[in-house]
């Protein structure tokens, strides 16, 4: 499907403003040894740098995308990106861990919004129709930022350090900011732009930029919409986040620590992550077509254990070789799985799309944070291949499970 240049301009903007909140926290990654060594602690105990940011990231979507939906998408979005710029120049000057770790969760407090409510505004852009498909060139753009990021902050890591990463990440975040103070709201009550100006961008669907929103209390109307008819679908969020991101989190100290390699190496390796995102967000839409939002997600989720699988390879031969295939696959899997999740979940409730979003990204993005929290308990018991045994069990779990659940979603809407 074709999107209007105008459609394009919107999708690409909040599909850079994703990158960027997803590549703030995934740089860590490959830098957690150096971020280690340098505020004196375990590896292991470092993790809770991404723990950090990823529990309040998840937590406060839900909130965010209620903002969204009352307030504005865009005029929310702008508050936020100002404050994911601002935590993130805080972690650069951080002296300790526990302060590092404070303004990983101020940044996480800030960023959680980002996904949610862009998903939402490019629904009302491009129209149920085309949702799916934008949904997917959008979130393949944003992971494509976190694989990148992970080769980009290994490599400002190794040749400066982990504050000047943060430092330059900070720098993208203000240039997202200055991308959307440029680009024009929509709908149907016709939001001045930037410029002052009557700007309207028309969507394929009317939609509401500032919608009126159900009664009832913020808790109680989460709650319908998690624990409703659509509960499959954040079931499901939930364990994607807890194996695909859990699981992602550990990939840079695991190379190093099994296969010797550095902050730039393992950076490089996961970059393929990212890459791999951009492939499945530009072919979710042709596979959706074929097969159905289900039959994505079984493909996706196939990735996934394609990728534990190659993880478990590296721990037996201790060569890094099937970690190539292993940041691949799982890049592929999740960008299959997520965006679809996201897509359902405009269906729970079209009046609420950015609380029915922001409740995906509480599911896939507090999942990760716990995954990263559980992962670190599992690999300090019994080391890293308990880990990858503990993924792929949860990961077969939801393909029948979840598969059976969104059969009978199916059902009921057919």
């Amino acid at each position: 499907m074709s999107f209007t240049p105008d459609q394009k301009r919107a999708i690409y903007t909040l599909g850079f403003c994703g990158l960027v909140s997803a590549a703030d926290n995934w740089f860590v990654s490959p830098a957690l040894p150096a971020i280690a060594s340098a505020l004196g602690v375990a590896a292991s105990a470092a993790t809770i740098v991404l723990t950090a940011y990823l529990v309040p990231y998840g937590l406060l979507q839900p909130v965010c995308g209620t903002l969204g939906d009352r307030f504005g998408r865009l005029r929310v979005l702008r508050v936020i990106v100002a404050g994911l710029a601002a935590g993130t120049f805080l972690c650069a000057v951080a002296p300790t861990l526990p302060l590092l770790v404070a303004a990983r969760v101020v940044t996480g407090c800030f960023a959680a919004g980002i996904i949610a409510v862009s998903q939402a505004h490019v629904g009302d852009v491009v129209g149920s129709e085309r949702r799916g498909a934008a949904v997917g060139v959008l979130m393949g753009i944003t992971f494509t930022g976190q694989g990148l990021s992970s080769g980009l902050g290994g490599i400002i890591t190794d040749l400066m350090s982990w504050r000047a990463a943060f430092a330059c990440f900070g720098v993208l975040a203000l240039v997202a900011l200055a991308l959307l103070w440029r680009l024009p709201s929509v709908g149907a009550q016709g939001e001045k732009s930037a410029r002052g100006e009557r700007c309207h961008v028309p969507p394929a669907v009317p939609a509401a930029t500032v919608a009126t929103v159900p009664s009832g209390s913020f808790f109680s109307r989460a709650a319908r919409i998690f624990f409703g008819t659509h509960r499959a679908v954040y079931l499901v969020a939930c364990s994607t986040g807890l194996v695909f991101l859990g699981v992602y989190g550990f990939m840079g100290t695991f190379l190093s620590e099994r296969c010797g390699l550095g902050s730039t190496q393992a950076g490089l390796i996961m970059m393929l992550y990212g890459v791999m995102c951009l492939v499945g967000g530009s072919v979710s839409g042709r596979i959706g077509a074929a097969r159905g939002p289900r039959g994505v997600i079984y493909v996706g989720e196939a990735s996934g254990l394609l990728a534990i699988a190659s993880l478990a390879a590296v721990s037996v031969t201790g060569s890094w070789a099937p970690a190539l295939l292993a940041a691949g696959a799982l890049g592929f899997g999740y960008i299959l799985t997520q965006p679809t999740l996201v897509s359902l979940s405009m269906d729970a409730d079209p009046a609420q799309t950015g609380l029915c979003t922001g409740l995906i990204g509480l599911g896939v993005f507090a999942g990760g944070g716990v995954g990263s929290a559980l992962g670190g308990q599992l690999v300090a018991a019994a080391g890293y291949p308990l880990l990858w045994g503990a993924a792929a069990a949860l990961l077969v779990a939801q393909l029948v499970l979840g598969g059976r659940a969104l059969a009978a979603l199916e059902r009921r809407k057919g």
